[in-house]
């Protein structure tokens, strides 16, 4: 072995393996000339991704919902914030996003984050997308904690098609326009609610979607305090008389399905085997457009025929 041989081994990364040595990883670092949306923990810090921390840290900008509640956050995960700190909330988000866009322009990253989960779900964030999806600028995530898919994975309901409402109208009469405009929905439902107010909307959807409706109270999710319950809107309602402490998410099941009469389909298929067609052909197709299963169709015509015989 040579000088130069054992120069440059001793420069070269130390790996395993017979490959070539991994270069130093970059890709946690937040993307020069684009906007990163970040999740912060929603009550545990451990939750913190190893992405957030070193966004925090090595982001040329850093735009926080509350930047003293971000810099608390810092400290608890052990990193400092290195880049400019701005504030980026409701209130000041449409003129915030022309200077949070000009920055990744000049090739600057930018990092955002919320007090809990991701920026622009049920907090401020998605007026800067769109306008940066206007204004040319990349914009990508770096996902983490979400209450609504905690929620949602404890709740013992139907997971596998959901929507998530946020948060409901304050003012009775809209809330409740909003929850009948539910009433009918299949999928399970995810909402958001004050503590102050969490006995008053479960009154209201008690009485909307029905008191036996499934549901799950989920309180303070990741925290020391945890807690999550499962029983029916009615039971809830007695339950939640007494203050409610810490945030809370409700996640309710959906309407259960209603029985389609298959006899409107079957008249159908009868014009149409009257026409000339066969009369399972016929069914299969006016079941399609009902959204009946062909046999059931086929043996409610079947019936029909035989009584007008």
């Amino acid at each position: 072995m040579n000088d130069d041989t054992r120069a440059a081994r001793a420069a070269a990364p130390q790996g395993s393996g017979s490959g070539p040595a991994a270069a130093p990883d970059s890709c946690d670092a937040p993307r020069r000339g684009a906007i990163t949306l970040a999740a912060t923990p929603i009550g545990n810090a451990g939750d913190a991704s190893a992405r957030l921390r070193t966004g925090l840290e090595r982001a040329d900008v850093v735009a926080a919902e509350d930047t003293r509640r971000l810099l608390a956050l810092a400290q608890r995960l052990g990193v400092r914030v290195g880049g400019r700190l701005l504030a980026l909330h409701e209130h000041n988000e449409r003129a915030r996003a022309a200077e949070l866009i000009d920055q990744a322009r000049a090739g600057r990253s930018v990092l955002v984050v919320s007090d809990a989960g991701m920026p622009s779900v049920s907090d401020p964030g998605y007026r800067l997308v769109v306008a940066a999806a206007d204004a040319g600028v990349p914009v990508t995530v770096a996902p983490g904690p979400s209450a609504v898919l905690a929620a949602l994975a404890v709740s013992g309901l139907a997971s596998d098609r959901f929507t998530f409402e946020g948060f409901l109208p304050r003012r009775a009469g809209e809330q409740r326009r909003a929850l009948a405009a539910l009433a009918a929905e299949r999928r399970t439902m995810v909402f958001f609610e004050s503590p102050r107010r969490t006995h008053r909307t479960l009154a209201a959807m008690a009485q909307v979607f029905g008191a036996q409706r499934p549901a799950a109270l989920c309180r303070e999710l990741t925290k020391t305090h945890e807690e999550v319950r499962r029983a029916s809107l009615g039971e809830f309602v007695e339950a939640s008389a007494d203050a409610v402490l810490g945030e809370v998410v409700i996640v309710v099941a959906g309407a259960p399905a209603r029985p389609v009469d298959p006899q409107p389909a079957a008249r159908e298929a009868l014009r149409l085997a009257d026409g000339g067609m066969r009369l399972k052909a016929a069914a299969g197709q006016a079941a399609g457009r009902a959204g009946l299963r062909p046999n059931e169709v086929y043996r409610a015509a079947l019936a029909l025929r035989d009584r007008r015989a």
